[in-house]
C-alpha cells in the first residue's frame, strides 16, 4: 500500500510537469503581455535544457544524502536498543552503551569549542553563527557524529564483525530512502518551471 501510494505521488507530481508545458505555450499565446513565457519556445528549451543540473544541484541533495548514510548507520547498528530497553541490555551493549555516551560527549564538546570558544574556527568573520561556517555544516557534523557514534557501538556490541557490515550500514539508509531522491528531482523540476514560466 505505501510503495503504491508513493507511485501515484510520483506520477502526479510527473502529469504536473507534463501538463505545465503545454500550458505554458497556451497561457503565452493567449495573453502575450501577461509574462507568462512558454517552455516550449527557443527561450524554455534552452533554459530547461541548460539549467538542469543546476536546478538538482543545492545543498538539500547532499543533506539529503548525508541523513540517509546517518539514518542508514544508526538503524543497522541497533543503537536504538540503549534506548528502548535500558535494564535488559546485554554485557556487551552496557558497554558500548557507555563508550558511545563518552564518545558523543566529546564528539558535542569539540563541536562546541570550535564554534563557541572566542574566536572559534566556525564562527563568520563577523563573529556570528548565523550564517557562519558552523550553520553551514550543521547537518554534515551531526549526520557524520551519527555514524561515528552508531558505527562504535555496533562494533563495541558485538553486531558488526567484520567491514563489510560497516560498509552496509553506510548504504543501508540510501537504499531505504530511495524514494525520496525521486520525489526530490520531481518536485525541484516542477518547481523551477514554475518559476520561470510565472516568474
Amino acid at each position: 500500500m505505501k510503495n503504491s501510494l508513493q507511485a501515484y505521488v510520483a506520477l502526479a507530481l510527473g502529469i504536473m510537469e507534463i501538463v505545465l508545458v503545454p500550458a505554458s505555450w497556451v497561457l503565452s499565446v493567449l495573453m502575450p503581455d501577461s509574462g507568462v513565457r512558454s517552455m516550449l519556445g527557443s527561450e524554455g528549451v534552452r533554459w530547461f535544457l541548460g539549467r538542469f543540473n543546476d536546478m538538482l544541484c543545492s545543498p538539500i541533495v547532499a543533506w539529503l544524502l548525508l541523513l540517509s548514510v546517518a539514518y542508514g548507520c544508526a538503524s543497522e547498528s541497533g543503537i536504538s536498543a540503549i534506548f528502548r530497553s535500558r535494564n535488559n541490555l546485554m554485557y556487551r551493549q552496557r558497554i558500548a552503551r557507555t563508550f558511545v555516551f563518552w564518545l558523543s560527549a566529546g564528539y558535542v564538546a569539540l563541536i562546541l569549542a570550535l564554534a563557541f570558544m572566542p574566536h572559534a574556527l566556525l564562527m563568520s568573520a563577523s563573529g556570528t553563527l548565523f550564517p557562519s561556517p558552523f550553520s553551514a555544516s550543521l547537518v554534515p557534523v551531526i549526520s557524520f557524529g551519527v555514524c561515528i557514534i552508531s558505527v562504535v557501538y555496533a562494533i563495541v556490541s558485538g553486531r558488526f564483525r567484520s567491514v563489510t557490515d560497516v560498509y552496509r550500514s553506510l548504504y543501508a539508509g540510501i537504499a531505504a530512502s530511495a524514494p525520496l531522491y525521486l520525489y526530490y528531482i520531481l518536485l525541484t523540476q516542477l518547481y523551477y518551471s514554475i518559476k520561470f514560466v510565472f516568474g
